[in-house]
């Protein structure tokens, strides 16, 4: 190779990698990028043109050719350099806005497009999306879209091939690389879809839980794939037990036959479903259709009142589901993917007959076992309904209660059955308030427990909670559940309901302060328990119900309140502690008798000053609010002379805690001190407090 030829192959790999990029910054977002790249794209256009003028005259004089006559000289206008960068510049700007106009074009047809793909009419959606490439080349979501369109109609060859051009315009469109995967997965080309999915989580590692799914996919549909393939060399090579499935469901495809016929052909057929093949030869051989759309069967499925042959024929067929499910997750799909399936299963769960039920049961339990089983049921099944169903069980007092709500956990802990049950609380609360109102003596009691602390959780979230405080009748269950539970100890309901019950607390105000006292009341009650895990959570409830009525405060100070509260702070944890401290506040707020007996109860305060040096700043926030309220009481400031409290509060109040309401609090209670002790006063004017105080208006100007 000469060297000139060495130079234009270099020039051209060269002009390959400038165009792409330039083909890129003319897609950005960007309009000042754009235009730059606009412009570029012009010079670039203008030096082709005078290289090629070049190359034609080196070539000419390399074959020693005459060269062309002279061409005339140019005007004075073509050869001033100002007047041909303003050529080039009002050029530019007239294909900018070329581009701005195609660019409106395109995003208009891409619109009508996307109209048609959620109508389902993909050939009118490509032909839009096909419209807008006309207008803009590089337009890469008018690719993936087509995309999409083409795998909707099975045309993947065509959808890989845009996938191609959209990388074109964007090497990093995850778009682009879900499509080829999926396309690839439809061709059976297992490995380069996964190589497609990972390329994704390669350019957004945030995407991790999206491509987990999909590979997740490719791993079922091959290993469904190879099943298949078992399958149907099984059937070829005339082995007795794959003519037999094959046999069997040809006979039972035949219509009209008693039900009975077609209970016994189920019952044989369940018997063959021994491996992994019969399985598959089982699905390929149209078996799901067979059954589920058989009329004599559909009519004994659809009986509410199930007679012995109804009832025969339902559960032979709960049986062969159950049998051809098993470690076989493509069979599970099409059965839960179905509609009419899908639809049938929360209503045999509900069944009145036992057996059915119970049938019914374990069939969705042995779906549910993996995390891919568990997304399937929720996003196929009527979940309201199955809810309902899966509590039901809660009626048995046997075994069947805690597998049935255990299963109801299993799902609930599942983001996809959190994001539903936020939107459609509304119409699954009647059955949740159900619930609170079975009676403890004469139902599963761990099932219990189970389901409220599935509402305990759930009630964290405070658009859950203002939809349970919105139904009068669940929190009005919640209650009287907490009544029933009191008189007979049922200890572990008390203590899952009142966990419950504190969350339904956090939404402040209180739509009832009749309910908030009653609530009250049965708290004060539980303070009488030995059980520790009562005792803190009883505290919990009342540190957030209190503050919601002065009547209640009352008769908590007559029930002995602050003393049960500072021996909570002598022994407690920190989080009884933290309920405590809480309690002693709202207390010590209202009424001056809580103060006294705080400061009769703490001698000089030794508790409340030990917690203004907690970590804690909950604890050192109540603290000081509880201290500068029982600064009211005449000597109570003049007991704490020989105390460092002035430095303590000052160094508080002039922290950077991240609740204000430590430094509000402290400033106040410095306030206080001051106020009732003159020389406590004297004491921060020698520490320069008086400033940090100031500082603090504030803070109290915004409470």
């Amino acid at each position: 190779m000469s060297n000139d030829q060495e130079k234009d192959l270099e020039k051209f790999l060269k002009n390959v990698d400038e165009i792409t990029n330039l083909i890129q910054e003319m897609n950005s977002d960007d309009p000042v990028v754009q235009q730059k790249a606009v412009l570029e794209t012009e010079r670039r256009l203008l030096l082709m043109e005078e290289e090629q003028e070049e190359d034609e005259c080196r070539t000419t004089l390399n074959k020693t050719v005459i060269s062309p006559p002279q061409a005339p000289k140019k005007n004075e206008d073509e050869t001033n350099p100002e007047a041909f960068l303003a050529s080039v510049e009002k050029d530019a700007k007239e294909r900018a806005k070329r581009r701005r106009e195609n660019k409106a074009l395109a995003d208009a047809l891409k619109e009508q497009g996307n109209e048609a793909f959620v109508k389902g009419d993909y050939e009118t959606a490509i032909l839009c999306y096909s419209k807008g490439l006309e207008k803009m080349k590089d337009m890469k979501v008018l690719y993936t879209n087509r995309a999409q369109a083409y795998i909707k109609l099975g045309d993947y060859q065509k959808a890989l091939v845009d996938c191609d051009w959209a990388l074109k315009c964007d090497e990093r469109c995850t778009k682009a690389y879900f499509h080829m995967g999926k396309a690839h997965l439809a061709l059976k080309n297992y490995s380069v879809s996964r190589e497609c999915y990972q390329k994704i989580l390669e350019i957004n590692p945030k995407l991790q839980t999206q491509v987990k799914e999909y590979l997740n996919q490719v791993d079922l549909r091959e290993k469904a794939d190879l099943q298949e393939k078992e399958a149907h060399e099984l059937l070829n090579s005339g082995k007795n037990t794959a003519m037999t499935t094959k046999n069997l469901l040809k006979t039972l495809s035949k219509p009209d036959q008693t039900p009975l016929f077609y209970a016994g052909g189920i019952e044989i057929l369940t018997e063959m479903m021994k491996d992994c093949t019969e399985r598959t030869l089982f699905r390929t051989h149209n078996g799901f259709s067979i059954i589920s759309d058989n009329e004599v069967i559909r009519r004994c499925f659809s009986t509410a009142e199930k007679d012995a042959v109804a009832e025969t024929v339902c559960v032979s067929v709960l049986k062969l589901w159950q049998a051809v499910c098993t470690e076989n997750e493509e069979n599970q799909c099409l059965l839960i993917m179905h509609p009419d399936r899908a639809r049938l299963l929360p209503t045999l769960l509900a069944s009145k007959v036992l057996i059915v039920q119970q049938q019914s049961l374990a069939l969705l339990l042995q779906l549910t076992q993996s995390e891919h089983g568990r997304k399937m049921v929720i996003s196929h099944l009527d979940l309201t309904r199955l809810l309902e169903a899966l509590l039901s069980f809660l009626d048995f007092s046997d075994k069947k209660a805690s597998t049935a709500v255990g299963l109801l956990t299993d799902l609930a802990l599942e983001e996809r059955f959190q994001v539903w049950f936020k939107a459609n609380l509304p119409d699954a609360l009647p059955a949740l308030t159900g619930v609170l109102k079975r009676e403890p003596k004469v139902v599963n009691t761990s099932a219990l427990c189970q389901c409220i602390a599935i509402m305990g959780n759930l009630s964290a979230e405070p658009a859950a909670r203002r939809h349970m405080w919105a139904c009068e009748e669940f929190v009005d269950a919640c209650s009287d559940l907490l009544a029933r539970c009191e008189e007979d100890m049922f200890r572990e309901v008390t203590y899952i309901l009142l966990g419950l019950i504190m969350n339904l607390c956090l939404q402040v105000p209180f739509v009832s302060e009749v309910w908030a006292e009653e609530v009250s009341r049965r708290c004060l009650c539980l303070l009488k328990s030995q059980d520790g895990g009562i005792l803190t959570r009883a505290a919990g409830v009342l540190s957030r119900t209190l503050s919601s009525s002065l009547k209640i405060v009352k008769e908590a100070l007559r029930a002995g309140i602050v003393k049960k509260m500072i021996k909570f702070l002598k022994t407690g944890g920190q989080t009884a502690s933290r309920y405590a401290i809480k309690t002693l506040a709202v207390c010590t707020n209202g009424y001056h008798e809580a103060r006294e007996e705080v400061m009769r109860l703490d001698k000089n305060f030794n508790i409340l000053m030990k917690l203004l040096s907690s970590e804690d700043e909950v604890l050192v926030g109540n603290a000081a609010l509880c201290l500068g309220n029982c600064m009211e009481v005449p000597s109570a400031a003049s007991s704490l002379l020989k105390t460092d409290l002035v430095k303590v509060l000052l160094k508080l109040a002039g922290g950077d805690s991240q609740k204000t309401t430590v430094q509000l609090n402290a400033g106040i209670a410095l306030g206080k001190l001051c106020t009732a002790e003159p020389r406590f006063a004297a004491q921060l004017r020698e520490l320069h407090g008086i400033e940090i105080l100031n500082s603090m208006m504030k803070y109290i100007n915004d409470s």
